[in-house]
């Protein structure tokens, strides 16, 4: 029954619509996912830095701040990497996000060497849920990210 109605072109209203459509990133997807690297190496720096502290007291009043304002650009800035890349993403992209894994993957063993020999030291409670939500960002979004950041398309 719905194989009678015509299909009308939608404008272009996104960019992964324009992905999508010409096959082609926007000039300035590549600097978005630099930007995004930068963003987020630089969102990990406070949850490292808390699971260092046991008196947060210490932090300058605008640490809490700084923390949720950067961590909501990285955010934003990976919806638009997803948005732009998620189209792109290729056979080799895929094969290369593999390989990726298994390396990235060796952070889970590292954290749990960390916890044997220093879990003493460290303020699990401050840094946990800070560094597994930006773990499990990067790892969804790597796949995007590398069709973005690369040169093809």
């Amino acid at each position: 029954m719905l194989a009678f109605i015509p299909q009308v072109p939608l404008p272009l209203t996104t960019e992964s619509d324009f992905a999508k459509v010409s096959g082609m990133k926007p000039p300035w997807a590549r600097q978005i996912s630099v930007i995004s690297a930068i963003v987020f190496f630089v969102s990990a720096i406070f949850p490292l830095a808390a699971a260092n502290v046991t008196n947060t007291s210490m932090f300058p009043n605008w640490w809490g701040a700084a923390d949720v304002t950067i961590a909501f650009v990285l955010a934003a800035l990976t919806l638009v990497v997803l948005g732009i890349g998620q189209s792109l993403i290729t056979k080799q992209i895929e094969e290369l996000t593999y390989r990726a894994y298994r390396v990235l993957i060796h952070g889970i063993f590292i954290l749990l060497v960390v916890f044997v020999f220093y879990g003493s030291h460290i303020v699990w409670g401050q840094c946990l849920s800070g560094l597994a939500w930006r773990s499990w960002l990067l790892l969804y979004v790597l796949p995007a990210w590398l069709a973005v950041y690369s040169k093809e398309s």
